[in-house]
């Protein structure tokens, strides 16, 4: 039942004790509660084990005296049976939890006495002590004064500890650095150890609580970010996911050359570095669709120092809808909406031009607005019926008034609209699916209203059927073509170039100047109490996100729309990017015309060749409309060739090794090429850039696939890993790939491929080894031995037959063998005169390419070779077939393509 939230602001938990609370000693009606005596840095809080009864707060400011009585005094009521024991004589205390039910403090006041008797009788002494300490900051008459003294005795406690080193997860850890610091989660901030090592982040409070020690593997560290805590330059804020609003850990440290320390020490193991992820970056993956205004809000919010566990800046999301009277939500009526190009305070005229008086009157410094739009009493108002304990931290242990809590929407924005001091804005939660923050489930007692109604549930719209359908309908708002079109005109107002200076002024947008980063230099007041009174201050009024862009923010291009899924279940419309292919009239892909075409094959006709590479051609990917023709080869370049130009138009380098293969994504906007140097390269076609890179490999990566949203990848390492992209659409955006699972091979793994349903995978290692698996439990069905005339041979290649049935591989051994999937058995071999490399095939037929760079037919079922098609001069490396198997591209160790097409 505890929690720092019990702890009031800028209080810290030092230490806690096991321990009886005796009431009533010596007497008939005496009662003993067995539980834990906790030392906060300005109050005594008891936890009785027994949760009926309530957990006991004594503020140190209300204490009379505390001392643990000598054993010579007559009337020591410890002497007779009480040893360890602890008297506290308070003025009042507060009684939180009573029965376990989350409630306003019981305030008990008048003079009593308090008995604690420790478990451990030898530490009442320093227990004592401390508490002496504490009271004396604790009656200090200033603030400042206060703040100091607390300080200093916390920074005495942690530099007479350090971080437990038993606490690494592995003995081979190598320490790299070590410091004080405090997690922060949302008012309230935790102080210990931070620990970075070659592996992970550690972070060890001092008090051991929630847990003796938070760990953060620094592989799966995905995001960064440098924040802004208290106004000071001392924040770091961890993500292990790419699209996550919360994070795994903030830590605020007592330097800036700390953090930036860490920052370093973490960054040097995120595959996609935090420098790259810019407001810029996302700006036109926005415009384009790539990401939806959700999205591309979050994105803002994170890069402008809001976070979800600092309350004074919590991501800060717009009022969409004006309506909220009608039955029906009409989102293609452009007053449904709100005027997304004025801030909340400007949307009353008749309002705004008696602010506007009263700022041409004021003397400097000046401002428009009296309370800001977003501020940790806002935040909770919004959050009260999911988080009430922040509510009660936040206020001193009470809850607002019932006529002042979140009652209804329609109440809100009208007093939004008409308020002389509202002028709040909206929190990420009214666009995501979590409803419960509408609904009183804790069954809180909140009150009663004027009326005689109690506070219950948020009253909704008449055009939401209920909660849930109220954050649908408000998602489908924030992605509606109105919205799309004019949200900039926020972005700019928010974050933008009219946050600040004349542009302000002229969109009526001037909030108090401390509100602003660089407002107020902290470092500058001497006075401890004025410093304390300031950020106090600052702190509960709001902060002003940082200013991300100083010029007109530009417009998202809607075109013709389609539904991508965003990061959430739900779907969205967004507009369709328009770096995608044409789409074009092709023939009709029945079985009927593949079946033709697979009977015709050996009447393929070399059409034109080029040399466009200086090594072997390792892998061919063609985009939908066949234009475009990317190439990866052992020179380490990715080539993008025009077959309408015959030109090279691209020529990419990632390392100074060899690629190994390549595909193109559904959409024609990105490419996928595997690397010798254990990496795995993601290149946007429509921006002609690297967009990202994942090393997934401990060795090089040999082959890739891609199937709805699912990367597979198989390495020298001897391991297939299975990786899970969030959304449907992979194009212009940085993606955190979950490992999803991790297929382990005795030796190095060549070559993979996936059947139809995705269901099943197959693998051919250097040695000759087939395994096939099952994707969905990463278990092996079967497995094939290399053949025992040979010790080691490599595989070059296996395919599913379009039925998925059967499994075709082709190896050194020179040998064809065609497995049942369902069974692991060969059930057909046919023997070739030399190896070869690459192949397609139908079930009957199959089109391979040879080590001597012929193109061979075979006739599966006869087990002979149906046609010889002379083709490069050396190896057949790569091949490539349409959808309609009508044409072919190959590619071979001479460095050429060939373009084929099978003429009837």
């Amino acid at each position: 039942r505890f929690s720092l939230l019990l702890l009031n602001l800028e209080e810290y938990y030092f230490e806690q004790h096991t321990a009886n609370h005796i009431i009533n000693k010596d007497c008939k009606d005496e009662r003993k509660f067995r539980g834990s005596l906790k030392i906060c840095s300005k109050s005594i809080i008891f936890e009785p084990d027994d949760n009926i009864q309530p957990i006991i707060k004594i503020p140190l400011r209300d204490c009379i005296s505390i001392k643990a009585p000598e054993d010579n005094e007559a009337n020591n009521p410890f002497t007779r049976n009480t040893h360890g024991g602890i008297s506290v004589v308070c003025s009042q205390v507060f009684l939180i939890k009573e029965r376990n039910v989350i409630a306003p403090y019981k305030t008990v006041r008048g003079r009593a006495e308090h008995l604690f008797q420790l478990d451990v009788a030898g530490k009442v002494g320093d227990v004592v002590q401390t508490l002496h300490q504490l009271y004396r900051a604790s009656c200090l008459d200033k603030m400042g004064d206060q703040a100091a003294m607390i300080t200093a005795i916390l920074q005495s406690r942690l530099a007479r500890t350090s971080f437990d080193k038993n606490r690494f997860q592995s003995i081979s850890e190598t320490l790299h650095m070590e410091c004080k610091a405090e997690m922060v989660t949302p008012l309230v901030t935790n102080p210990g150890h931070v620990c970075v090592s070659d592996a992970n982040l550690y972070f060890q409070p001092l008090n051991g609580y929630p847990k003796p020690v938070v760990q953060i593997t620094l592989q799966n560290v995905r995001r960064i970010y440098k924040r802004r805590h208290g106004l000071m330059p001392l924040g770091l804020e961890v993500f292990c996911t790419e699209n996550d609003l919360c994070s795994d850990i903030y830590l605020k440290f007592y330097s800036c050359q700390d953090r930036d320390e860490v920052y370093r020490l973490i960054a040097k193991y995120i595959e996609n570095h935090i420098a790259e992820h810019t407001a810029e970056s996302y700006v036109l993956q926005w415009q384009r669709g790539h990401i939806s205004n959700y999205q591309y809000l979050l994105h803002l919010n994170n890069l402008a120092d809001r976070s979800c566990n600092d309350l004074s800046q919590y991501p800060v999301f717009p009022w969409i809808i004006a309506d909220y009277s009608s039955s029906v939500l009409d989102l293609t009526k452009p007053e449904t909406f709100r005027d997304l190009s004025k801030p909340v305070g400007a949307l009353n005229k008749e309002r705004l031009d008696r602010l506007v008086t009263r700022y041409q009157e004021m003397q400097e410094p000046k401002f428009m607005y009296g309370s800001h739009y977003s501020s940790p009493g806002y935040v909770l108002f919004y959050l009260v019926r999911v988080a009430p304990e922040y509510m009660l931290c936040l206020q001193n242990g009470k809850f607002d008034h019932a006529d002042r809590m979140f009652n209804s929407i329609a109440e809100t924005w009208k007093n939004c609209l008409d308020g002389a001091t509202d002028f709040k804005e909206l929190i990420p939660e009214f666009y995501e699916n979590d409803s419960s923050f509408l609904v009183n489930s804790l069954k809180l007692d909140l009150g009663k209203r004027q009326g005689g109604k109690m506070v219950e549930d948020v009253e909704l719209p008449p055009w939401a059927s209920g909660p849930d359908d109220f954050l649908q309908k408000s998602q489908e708002a924030l992605e509606s073509p109105y919205v799309s079109e004019h949200l900039h005109e926020w972005i700019d107002i928010i974050f933008g170039y009219k946050q600040k200076g004349s542009e302000a002024v002229a969109a009526h947008n001037v909030f108090h100047p401390l509100t602003y980063e660089g407002g107020v230099d902290l470092n500058s007041i001497m006075d401890p109490n004025e410093k304390v009174a300031l950020l106090t201050q600052i702190l509960e009024f709001g902060q002003t996100p940082k200013q991300l862009f100083t010029t007109p923010h530009p417009q998202r291009k809607i075109q013709k729309l389609k539904s991508l899924s965003r990061t959430s279940s739900h779907s969205i419309s967004i507009a369709e990017s328009p770096v995608s292919p044409n789409e074009e009239s092709f023939e009709d892909l029945t079985e009927e015309s593949i079946t033709l075409a697979w009977n015709n094959i050996a009447k393929l006709k070399l059409d034109k060749q080029y040399k466009i590479h200086k090594e072997a051609i390792t892998g061919i990917a063609v985009t939908c409309n066949g234009s475009s023709v990317f190439t990866t080869s052992q020179d380490s370049t990715l080539k993008m060739f025009s077959k309408d130009s015959k030109t090279i138009q691209r020529s990419v380098s990632f390392s100074n090794m060899a690629l190994s293969s390549c595909i193109i994504l559904p959409g024609d906007t990105t490419v996928i090429t595997s690397s010798w140097d254990n990496h795995i390269y993601f290149y946007s076609i429509a921006f002609g850039r690297q967009q990202d890179v994942l090393l997934g490999h401990d060795d090089a990566v040999s082959k890739i696939c891609w199937r709805d949203g699912h990367l597979f990848s198989a390495s020298w390492d001897s391991t297939v890993k299975v990786w899970h992209c969030p959304g449907e659409t992979l194009s212009n955006k940085k993606h955190h790939f979950e490992l999803l699972a991790q297929l382990e091979h005795d030796v190095s793994v060549n070559t993979i491929d996936l059947n139809a349903a995705n269901t099943i995978l197959a693998s051919g290692t250097k040695e000759g080894t087939i395994s096939v698996w099952d994707i969905a439990t990463a278990t092996m069905l079967h497995q094939l031995p290399p053949c025992f005339l040979l010790l080691l041979f490599l595989l070059f290649a296996s395919f599913f037959c379009t039925d998925s049935r059967h499994l075709l591989s082709a190896g050194e051994d020179c040998c064809f063998k065609v497995i049942d999937v369902q069974t692991g058995m060969v059930v057909s071999s046919v023997t070739t005169e030399e190896p070869q490399r690459c192949f397609k095939w139908d079930g009957n037929t199959i089109l391979s390419g040879s080590q001597s760079g012929e193109l061979l037919v075979w006739d599966l079922l006869g087990g002979k070779v149906t046609e010889r098609i002379k083709g490069h001069t050396g190896a057949v490396t790569s091949m490539w077939m349409n959808e309609q198997c009508n044409s072919v591209i190959t590619g071979g160790e001479d460095k050429q393509i060939m373009f084929w097409k099978l003429q009837y």
